[in-house]
């Protein structure tokens, strides 16, 4: 497949007419339908913003690779990750509400605040877990 007809299709799937995506891209409509038809190269610039805009990678676009998708960083969280935090939060919170209220300053903590904190140790739980990960990740696994 071609490097226009990968960006047409991607261009359609995103429901993105030919107009929209040379405006973002600061030229004419033909000069974008260029590049679709394969008649003109993009610059490697303009390569990148077409990557961008269509959520995906240059190298997808150029025929490198076969995934459409951007790639994700080794240190992204998986299901198994998301499943762990949800089951972490869920087990701190249960502690935090068991035998002892939660106060802050002498002042009993309300649903909102409880709300605050949960929403406080997730992001923690979340940072935690991908700066393990970029720390700990052997560099041969690293991609």
């Amino acid at each position: 497949m071609s490097m226009g007809l990968r960006i047409k299709t991607l261009r359609k799937k995103a429901k993105l007419t030919q107009k929209q995506i040379a405006d973002r891209l600061g030229m004419g409509s033909s000069n974008f339908g260029h590049i679709e038809n394969d008649r003109v190269t993009p610059s490697s610039s303009d390569l990148q913003k077409i990557a961008d805009i269509l959520h995906t990678s240059t190298d997808y676009l150029l025929g490198r690779t076969e995934e459409e998708g951007t790639p994700q960083p080794y240190f992204a969280l998986t299901d198994k990750d998301e499943r762990d935090i949800a089951k972490d939060l869920e087990r701190m919170m249960e502690e935090l509400d068991s035998d002892s209220s939660l106060a802050f300053m002498g002042e009993p903590m309300d649903d909102e605040d409880r709300e605050l904190l949960r929403i406080s140790l997730e992001n923690t739980l979340r940072m935690s877990k991908e700066m393990a990960k970029k720390k700990f990740t052997p560099k041969k696994f690293r991609k």
